[in-house]
């Protein structure tokens, strides 16, 4: 599963919904927490009940951001979310493993195949607790960091600078690698601001991040290239490989190759990029791969579907229907 672009689309708003699979991000994160106030969760929860297979047939992989489990209303939220085509639960707020544990006892109560989860690290405690968390199951295939929470948390205020953000990013990016799974950076929220979204990215990138978490679709096209393996990128590790290969068939551990030593930890990062840019060709992203480096520091190179169906109410009885009158919002 490619996942360099998670596009959060309010749980409430029927029209973005139906438009989120089409815009080219490698995931949809349908949210039933903060972008839904609390008059609308349970009109969200009937519009994501009866959007997520549509929007997973665009080729987005579909995931649903529910509520923090202290609120209350994480159950109700899975009662709903739980269908055919959703690739996973995005969990917000967690603070210890426990918390991810949690959640994994709920999703076997109504779940038919395993479901994949992503923390979405929001506090203090879940930063120095990061690793415990990624680590909690196997379920958990990244964790994401939620920027906007972590500095009100720690009473800072949001720079362009990105300061206060600093640490919290350098240890889940940590944290993530350890742990094996993918880091997704926090949102850029300032939409029209393109040079600050390519330079949070570069940055999250060289801590090891793999994707970002954006709130608006202009901002998936720039993360995408961002995140993708560049021409020069993959040309050179290309060369790595296949030198690095032929110089062990002939007994050598390391070589020099343009003026660079290349070992082992060299040719298995070249190898990852590799598959990497064979990842995102497969995945039918079919873009001209940039000419600049993107992906990772190469040792050879300086610096670094179609529209959907309108959406219609599924027939037959919920299991939980909701009480007659609700759920008509829009």
């Amino acid at each position: 599963m490619l996942l360099r672009s998670l596009l959060f689309t309010p749980g409430n708003n029927l029209r973005r919904i139906v438009k989120s699979g089409t815009l080219g991000a490698d995931a949809v994160i349908l949210d039933l927490e903060d972008s839904v106030p609390a008059a609308d969760k349970e009109t969200a929860r009937l519009f994501v009940r009866d959007s997520i297979a549509e929007v997973g047939r665009s080729g987005a992989a579909v995931f649903v951001r529910i509520n923090a489990l202290a609120t209350g209303l994480a159950e109700d939220d899975l009662d709903w979310a739980v269908q055919p085509g959703l690739r996973g639960i995005m969990l917000p707020k967690p603070e210890s493993p426990d918390h991810v544990t949690a959640l994994v006892e709920q999703l076997k109560k109504r779940e038919e195949s395993p479901l994949s989860i992503i923390p979405l690290v929001e506090t203090a405690k879940g930063i120095i607790n990061a690793y415990a968390i990624a680590s909690a199951s196997p379920r958990v295939i990244a964790v994401a960091l939620g920027g906007l929470d972590y500095i009100r948390d720690m009473g800072v205020r949001l720079t362009p600078e990105g300061t206060e953000l600093s640490y919290a990013r350098a240890h889940l990016g940590v944290a993530a690698r350890a742990a094996g799974v993918l880091a997704f950076d926090t949102p850029c929220i300032e939409v029209k601001n393109r040079e600050l979204l390519d330079a949070e990215s570069r940055s999250a990138r060289q801590l090891g991040f793999r994707g970002k978490l954006l709130i608006h679709p202009s901002q998936i096209g720039p993360v995408n290239e961002v995140f993708s393996p560049g021409a020069e990128e993959v040309s050179a590790a290309r060369r790595i490989v296949e030198t690095f290969e032929q110089a062990r068939r002939q007994g050598q551990g390391a070589i020099t190759l343009d003026g660079r030593m290349i070992d082992e930890a060299n040719y298995r990062q070249a190898r990852e990029l590799l598959a990497a840019a064979e990842g995102i060709k497969s995945e039918g992203d079919e873009k001209p791969l940039a000419a600049s480096p993107r992906f990772y520091n190469s040792p050879l190179l300086p610096g670094e579907g179609q529209g959907v169906r309108a959406l219609l109410p599924k027939s037959g009885p919920h299991p939980n229907p909701l009480p007659k009158g609700e759920g008509t919002k829009q």
